[in-house]
């Protein structure tokens, strides 16, 4: 058997030696044997940078050093691509995260674990069938309509057809049978069969349609596909298990409890729900029992007392000295937490609370940047400008964002690198799905209040086709009663016509616009005459989606529905129904005819989600409707499109409640730098030393993946490991070459494989190299601790 290409892959150098007493009988070096190369070549141990191309291949004294057989183009052979990945791979690993010995790492995942069961416990409705502790988001075959896609788990996608009674062969009495059509031909399955087997097929975009059907004939596609979105997972899961067990060796002194914490609760005004009680308690926990920064995010409808836990996070950390950033999405927003919080701490004179805005003059500016330097202000509140370069805080403790979906990228990024060093406190009505699955999965805290004050009533939801006789008639029997409106578009551009034809209809009555291009002050002048009820009428853009609590105002006309997301179209509707007089949200389409699916299906989700506390659940919905885009930072679309968004989610699950098991303990081993240092001052290494450069490479991988001694004698070849099966079991699954996959077996501490014929040396050392060269490059889905 000749030697194979090997796939460049992700590794570092290793040390093999031939047994003296048999020559045909190979094992690795003793991790601690010091490196017999360091005196005869030192050059082996300088760190240098490699530029590729043909470089002069001569000694410092003209002599020519390179053989003459050597014709390949420097950089591109093996070696050099698998020392370029894997130096790379570690030295970014290695740069973002600190050491952690094992006994540690096996601590944390047991605190992951206990909190992923947290997690996992607050993922409710009509999904919660558990199998073994996981979650499961099977389909119920009576809610599929015919043509829907589903997944059957062993078979793959299909077509449904319908459901209708059927006489098997083994009986004479009918029953149901679920009939689903694939490529090559029509399947039928009893329902209760199918109710086990079969999820949607939903994809993280408009595009419903999968690439192709499944075959009944032939299911080994299917289990590829399957099998590329496990490994998929696996490298998910296991990246995000690495940076929250870095989150979790940071390090705070607990804050301290204070009498003066149960005074300020004390001037809540209204009695707290039970759900606000028990965020109040984890927040305080947080804060007071434990020493890693807190991570919490505290979801719930608008109006049902998200912006009091906030409060009480703040106080508990400005009364200990530091400070506390609040950051909003709009300047709207950012005003009314400013005054809300401003008169809530009127009776602490020694606090000082500031607001950071482009309402403010540069010399206002300046004053305040340099009071939160000094340390002068104790509580910020602002928008994304508080995230600049100019903002330079004194003692930041703690920071309170609030509707985190509704930032840019660049903006989460920023809010992320606080939560290594600062308590994090995330406030949202309908989360993003990112920030949703990460608390639902255990690798974030959350706290849900979906239970509303006694006053609140739920919003009427009206959801048609647009006519001025429905929209004037609603407005005119808010204005009866003595109350305000708001009518909302997606443009700005359309702001003007809406207000003629409201001109015109009601001419006795105070109509102002409002959207976020106008200048700073004829906005705040907008938004207070509003809020005091002088202006009955507010037309304006989504820039009220957030924030505007105005008890008087309990009508909401929102034109052009479909130019909305769903969760924006949720935070608009909570702008209505703040007391306890009935309120109206008339959701209005140009033409039904004209609507995409995808927009069809939103206002269908919404419709149904009109009951008071479902923000958490529209947010799943609409994870399943617009899909999740970077859940864990990095694009998924294709994983997910092998085996749609159901059954991915129940294999992560599935992946994250046995994340411990997906563990490799490397072996100790003598640090080994190969260098392109040799290459760039003499040219391409003669063959006698690329073959000394395998073996310091197949050392190196094999302590990377645990594996103490290599030996080969006669055709087989065994490899003792620490691993566990299902650790070999992924890391064969994900290896290219079929010739190296189905020779290995694994037998108790052992890999094993069974050689065609006898190889001779250097050929036998180029099949291990490629082997480990692939079993290495399945790493990164595997926990390193």
């Amino acid at each position: 058997m000749g030697s194979l290409h090997p796939v460049p892959q992700v590794w570092t150098p290793l040390l093999l030696k031939f047994s003296s007493s048999s020559p045909s009988i190979w094992t690795l070096f003793t991790v601690n044997r010091p490196f017999l190369y360091k005196q005869r070549y030192p050059l082996l141990t300088t760190m240098a940078v490699y530029t590729q191309g043909r470089l002069p291949v001569s000694s410092p004294n003209g002599h020519k050093l390179a053989p003459k057989r050597e014709k390949m183009e420097l950089g591109t052979d093996a070696i050099s691509i698998l020392h370029e990945k894997i130096r790379r791979d570690h030295g970014k690993r290695e740069a973002t995260r600190p050491a952690m010995d094992s006994q540690e790492a096996d601590m944390y995942i047991q605190l992951v674990k206990e909190q992923q069961q947290r997690g996992l416990q607050k993922l409710k409705g009509d999904r919660e069938c558990k199998e073994g502790g996981v979650f499961s988001y099977k389909v119920d075959p009576y809610t599929l309509r015919s043509g829907d896609y589903v997944v059957h788990k062993k078979v793959g996608v299909g077509r449904f057809v319908g459901i209708k009674f059927d006489v098997s062969r083994t009986s004479t009495e009918p029953i149901e049978y679920v009939f689903i059509e694939y490529a090559d031909g029509m399947a039928k399955l009893p329902v209760k069969q199918a109710t086990r087997m079969l999820y949607r097929y939903n994809l993280p975009n408009e595009t419903k349609k999968p690439r192709t059907l499944s075959k009944l004939s032939d299911t080994s596609a299917w289990e590829r596909r399957k099998t590329k979105g496990k490994v998929a997972i696996q490298k998910m899961v296991v990246d995000l298990m690495e940076l929250y067990l870095h989150r979790l060796k940071q390090k705070r002194p607990p804050y301290p409890r204070s009498p003066a914490m149960a005074e300020f609760a004390s001037q809540f005004p209204y009695e707290p729900t039970p759900d606000q009680k028990q965020a109040f308690i984890d927040v305080e926990k947080d804060l007071t029992d434990q020493e890693t920064p807190m991570d919490r995010l505290i979801c719930g409808d608008v109006g049902f007392g998200k912006t009091e836990v906030a409060l009480r996070a703040i106080f508990c950390v400005v009364s200990a000295g530091k400070q506390a950033m609040v950051l909003a999405p709009t300047i709207v927003l950012a005003k009314q937490h400013f005054d809300v919080i401003s008169d809530r701490f009127s009776k602490y004179p020694s606090i000082k609370v500031g607001l950071l805005s482009r309402f403010q003059g540069k010399a206002e500016k300046e004053e305040h940047l340099n009071m939160i330097k000094k340390g002068d202000l104790d509580i910020i509140v602002g928008t994304h400008s508080l995230l600049g370069n100019r903002v330079v805080y004194n003692n930041l403790g703690l920071l309170v964002v609030d509707e985190e979906q509704r930032f840019g990228v660049k903006q989460k990024e920023k809010i992320a690198s606080f939560k290594t060093s600062v308590d994090v406190l995330t406030l949202s009505a309908t989360p993003i799905p990112r920030t949703l699955y990460l608390a639902l999965t255990g690798f974030r805290d959350a706290s849900l209040i979906s239970t509303p004050p006694p006053e609140r009533v739920p919003i009427k939801t009206h959801l048609s086709a647009f006519g001025k006789e429905k929209v004037i008639a609603a407005i005119r029997y808010e204005l009866d009663r003595g109350g305000q409106v708001f009518y909302v578009l997606p443009l700005i551009k359309g702001l003007e016509e809406v207000m003629d034809f409201l001109k015109q209809s009601f001419p006795d009555v105070d109509i102002a616009i409002a959207h976020g291009k106008q200048y700073s002050k004829q906005l705040e002048e907008t938004m207070e005459k509003f809020a005091q009820g002088e202006i009955k009428i507010l037309i304006c853009t989504n820039i009220v989606e957030s924030g505007l609590d105005i008890q008087n105002a309990n009508t909401i006309i929102i034109q052009d529905v479909q130019q909305f997301g769903l969760a924006q179209l949720y935070q608009l509707r909570g702008r209505v129904g703040r007391a306890d007089r009935e309120a109206y949200a008339y959701l209005l389409y140009p033409d039904k005819s004209l609507l995409s699916d995808q927009a069809l299906e939103r206002l269908a989700a919404l419709e149904e989600c009109r009951e008071l506390g479902q923000g958490f659940q529209l947010a799943e919905r609409d994870m399943g409707i617009r899909g999740f885009g970077t859940i864990f930072g990095e694009q998924q679309t294709g994983d997910v499109g092998n085996v749609g968004i159901d059954l991915f989610f129940e294999m992560l699950f599935e992946s994250l409640s046995k994340v411990e098991e997906h563990r490799v303990v490397s072996v100790p081993y003598q640090s080994v730098e190969f260098t392109e240092n040799l290459r760039r001052q003499y040219g391409k290494e003669p063959y006698s030393m690329e073959i000394l450069l395998k073996k310091l490479y197949v050392r190196r991988m094999a302590a990377d993946l645990g594996i103490s001694r290599i030996y080969a004698s006669g055709k087989m070849v065994g490899m003792e490991t620490s691993m566990s099966k299902r650790v070999f079991k992924l890391m064969t699954d994900s290896m290219i070459s079929d010739v190296h996959r189905n020779s290995l077996i694994f037998d108790g501490d052992q890999i094993r494989a069974e050689l065609l014929l006898e190889l001779p040396r250097e050929q036998l050392l180029n099949w291990i190299f490629q082997c480990l060269a692939e079993l290495h490059a399945s790493l990164p889905a595997l926990i390193k601790y």
